[in-house]
């Protein structure tokens, strides 16, 4: 999400950053391509015009003209204003009511409200340890009702089961009835979407909203639909009391309109991003990390967050140990390590929270993506306990096996086990008290003349 505003503001602003001052000029020059930039992300018009004045209100300002750094200054000024059109600070959930919480979803069809509702429905049970429990008033599509008890089952939340022949108050105020009965912590109710917005439509979400009173009512809009998907929620907004926004299909939207937009047009905090497939794939919008994101700058405290969760703590220690002791450093290893990376969504979402990222040539982006990732573990799994613990035995006749086995050539095997070296030799570096003598190395190639590249990536790309 948002790689071509990236790419495009840090251009702009990495060209400020050389200016000795600020003038008028510069700043009108920096402004049009921001300008440009929001325009080309698919931002709606009277955000831009709004953002674009707040900057070159700040950026002529005293703070900036008699400052000895201004283009930080004015990364900082541009920074502050994408937070602030965003929301501020993550609004979570209110769910500061006598249990079962109703949170209520609304949208169009094909937004992914279906999914969001597993998602929101692991999310609560993993974090915030509640009971949860989901039903569907989705009573026009037939597949509806099955989809929600297979997504249920998924997550390991409460089904409600629905027919097609019911009216969706009377499902909606059983499930009430029954979540109460069964002590559930959070209801979530599934509503039936419609391919644009109708007066029936309208109508039928209302009664729904009387009939249950929500503490939440959730707008599901899909993020490739741009400034669309803000005046889609304005719409909704006028017949419903939303209380926030699900963002869904970020991963695939590489313009990032409808997260900069519909704050500004609706007053609604965006509250989750949908970020791929799985049920794990949502996060809490935190405006301040997705600024810094826009601006290159990576989101580290969400990397992290996500590494104490997801990475198994005790298999890196497990790792740590036998590299300190001198033990050697496998191939089962290295596929270890490969899927403890899947864990936090895969390479592509790893870079993405990453400083300086936008920098990173795309070949060398493109040598560490998902697809690749997913090779290295194929050409592993073909090879035989011993090749994995014994890489120097695999010559020729095994090379074409394991490439045969893994659906790759010849070449792939080649380089996984270049690579393979590669990391093994700093693994050994680590040894004992190596690891700062290796910083230090790492540091003499990251200065004047040394082999980094900008962006910080060694030569030949990833170690692995």
């Amino acid at each position: 999400m948002f790689e071509n505003l990236t790419d495009r503001l840090s251009r702009t602003l990495q060209n400020l950053r050389g200016q000795g001052r600020i003038t008028e000029d510069n700043v009108k020059d920096t402004l049009r391509e921001i300008r440009m930039a929001l325009l080309e992300a698919d931002v709606a018009l009277p955000v831009v015009r709004a953002f674009v004045e707040q900057v070159k209100d700040k950026a002529l300002g005293e703070e900036v003209t008699k400052s000895l750094t201004p283009g930080q200054v004015l990364v900082k000024i541009v920074n502050d204003e994408l937070v602030k059109v965003m929301g501020e600070a993550n609004e979570g959930l209110d769910l500061a009511a006598q249990p079962p919480a109703v949170i209520m979803m609304a949208g169009l069809q094909g937004s992914g409200k279906t999914t969001s509702v597993g998602k929101l429905a692991r999310f609560l049970k993993e974090r915030e340890k509640k009971k949860v429990m989901v039903v569907s008033c989705d009573v026009y599509r037939p597949a509806a009702i099955d989809q929600l008890q297979t997504v249920a089952a998924e997550v390991g939340a409460e089904f409600f089961p629905s027919r097609g022949d019911q009216q969706p108050v009377d499902i909606a105020r059983a499930a009430l009835s029954q979540a109460k009965k069964s002590f559930a912590d959070v209801l979530i109710v599934d509503t039936a979407g419609r391919l644009h917005v109708d007066a029936d439509m309208m109508a039928e979400i209302k009664a729904l909203h009387t009939a249950i009173d929500p503490v939440e009512t959730l707008f599901v809009v899909d993020a490739m639909t741009g400034q669309d998907a803000a005046n889609t929620a304005k719409a909704f907004d006028e017949a419903l009391p939303l209380t926030g926004v699900i963002l869904t299909k970020t991963d695939g939207d590489a313009r990032g309109g409808a997260a900069l937009s519909i704050r500004h047009i609706t007053g609604k905090p965006i509250k989750f991003l949908g970020v791929g497939e799985k049920s794990t794939a949502l996060e809490p919008f935190h405006p301040d990390r997705v600024a810094s994101r826009i601006l290159g700058m990576g989101d580290v405290l969400s990397l992290v967050e996500e590494v104490g969760r997801k990475v198994d703590q005790k298999e890196a220690e497990k790792l740590a140990k036998k590299v300190m002791k001198g033990q050697g450093f496998t191939l089962q290893d290295f596929k270890d390590q490969i899927e403890q990376m899947n864990k936090l969504g895969g390479m592509g979402a790893l870079m993405d929270k990453l400083p300086g990222m936008g920098q990173v040539p795309d070949a060398v982006k493109a040598q560490a993506g998902d697809k690749e990732m997913g090779k290295l573990i194929a050409i592993i799994n073909s090879m035989t306990p011993q090749e994995r613990a014994f890489p120097a035995v695999i010559k020729g006749s095994r090379k074409r096996r394991i490439a045969q086995g893994s659906g790759t050539q010849v070449q792939d095997v080649n380089k996984l086990l270049k690579q393979f070296t590669q990391m093994q030799k700093m693994m050994k570096k680590m040894k004992g008290g190596g690891m700062a003598k290796m910083l230090r190395g790492l540091k003499g190639r990251m200065g004047p003349g040394g082999g980094m590249p900008p962006g910080g990536m060694p030569p030949g790309g990833f170690p692995f």
